[in-house]
């Protein structure tokens, strides 16, 4: 259902896009890309000139290498277009330091301690924070549901629908669910 058409005339000034791309790699490792692009409708004035209507302020991809057990093995970051030239692309070494972390234990804690503020780029560091379950769903296809008997499925109590006290569960792990106790008067 998509939102409802707004009664408010308005006017389209700023589009920003973020797209997760998951790659299944020949020798048995995963690439994760994150793109994120932000244009404006209009002519903008940068302290570094006119950026036209259409054109990107920014254009930059960030992407992991990681193995099946989400363990970041390799890294990289460019920007082609970017709001200050010379300055922005040159940070894009720095997200060498994502290798070593896993994408599923503390990742976003240790994203901010190794990238935060001016150790990194604000718009690559928040796309990290999407790259867990980009992988997951990258790695869904290939990671069958099918599990040792008896043993929990990671994605339970994750998110609202996948509570195990709710109707989800109830209806397609009812070995998991485990209904609440209401309390009250």
């Amino acid at each position: 259902m998509p939102l409802p058409i707004s009664e408010i005339e308005r006017e389209l000034v700023h589009t920003r896009r973020v797209r997760y791309e998951g790659y299944k790699r020949a020798d048995g490792l995963w690439d994760i890309e994150a793109h994120i692009t932000d244009i404006k409708s209009h002519d903008c004035n940068l302290r570094t000139g006119v950026r036209r209507a259409g054109l990107p302020i920014h254009d930059m991809v960030v992407r992991v290498t990681i193995d099946r057990k989400l363990n970041v093995v390799d890294a990289m970051s460019v920007s082609d277009a970017v709001p200050y030239p010379g300055g922005c692309e040159a940070v894009g070494p720095a997200y060498k330091k994502l290798i070593g972390l896993n994408l599923v234990k503390k990742f976003r804690d240790a994203v901010k301690e190794r990238l935060g503020g001016v150790q990194g780029c604000t718009h690559i560091t928040e796309m990290l924070a999407g790259l867990p379950t980009a992988a997951i769903q990258s790695f869904a296809g290939e990671m069958r549901e099918d599990r040792a008997p008896g043993r929990r499925p990671f994605q339970l109590d994750q998110c609202h629908a996948m509570d195990t006290s709710g109707e989800t569960v109830r209806k397609w792990y009812p070995e998991w669910y485990a209904a609440k106790e209401k309390t009250g008067a």
